[in-house]
Order: C-alpha cells, then sequence, then structure tokens
C-alpha cells in the first residue's frame, strides 16, 4: 500500500519563485518612474509656494525677496530632496526648485515672474 503525501514538490516551488522574480524584475524599474515623478512635482509644488511667497513679501516690503528672506519669515518651506534658488530684483524674480535625486533627465523647476520674462512665459512654471 502507498502513502499519498499532499503538498508541493520541489519543481513547483521553483517554478513559483521564478515567476514571481520575472513579475518582479518587470514591475520594478515602473515604480523607479513614478517616484521620479512624483519627486519632479514636489520641486514642481515648490516653485507654486514660492510664487505665493514672493507675493506676500511684495505686498508687505514692496520689493521680491531672496530665499534666506522668505525663510526667514516663515513664507515658504521645502519639500524634502528639494533645493531652490531664487534670485530677485525690484521688479521681478526667477525662482528654479530641483531635486538632485531625480535619475531621470528632467531635474528641476522653474518659474520667471516679471524682470525680463518675455509676456509668453511670464507666471508659467516650466520643467524643462
Amino acid at each position: 500500500m502507498t502513502k499519498h503525501r499532499a503538498g508541493f514538490t520541489l519543481i513547483e516551488l521553483l517554478i513559483v519563485v521564478v515567476i514571481i522574480g520575472i513579475l518582479a524584475a518587470i514591475a520594478i524599474p515602473k515604480f523607479a518612474a513614478t517616484k521620479d515623478k512624483a519627486k519632479l512635482a514636489s520641486a514642481r509644488t515648490d516653485v507654486r509656494n514660492s510664487e505665493t511667497a514672493e507675493e506676500s513679501y511684495f505686498s508687505d516690503y514692496n520689493t521680491y525677496g531672496n530665499l534666506a528672506q522668505l525663510q526667514a519669515l516663515s513664507l515658504l518651506g521645502l519639500s524634502s530632496g528639494n533645493t531652490m534658488t531664487i534670485v530677485a530684483a525690484t521688479n521681478g524674480y526667477t525662482a528654479t526648485a530641483s531635486n538632485s535625486s531625480i535619475t531621470t533627465s528632467i531635474t528641476s523647476c522653474k518659474v520667471q515672474v516679471a524682470g525680463g520674462a518675455s509676456s509668453s512665459v511670464d507666471g508659467a512654471i516650466t520643467c524643462p
């Protein structure tokens, strides 16, 4: 009389592991691209927040402020991993936010308001 054992054979378990490995190899690059999109979106959000902070600063001081001035007044905070530069003038400013951990070609977003901006891009956020 033979005993009937319930369970999986080693070959069946190896096939399942290989299938899971193939699925993971397909999915991981997709998630990496999604992460980069989220980081770029945070840079775009920081640029948008800088526009709001600049307008608030302008209403109080009748000039545009640089990054240090905006942060000193708690008008602007940056998202984690982002860096920003703001070049301010009396008649406008240029703000650029970037994230060096983005692996795709686009790592920053920029806005230029007045102060030499062409009329077609004045106040428009671009991520070149």
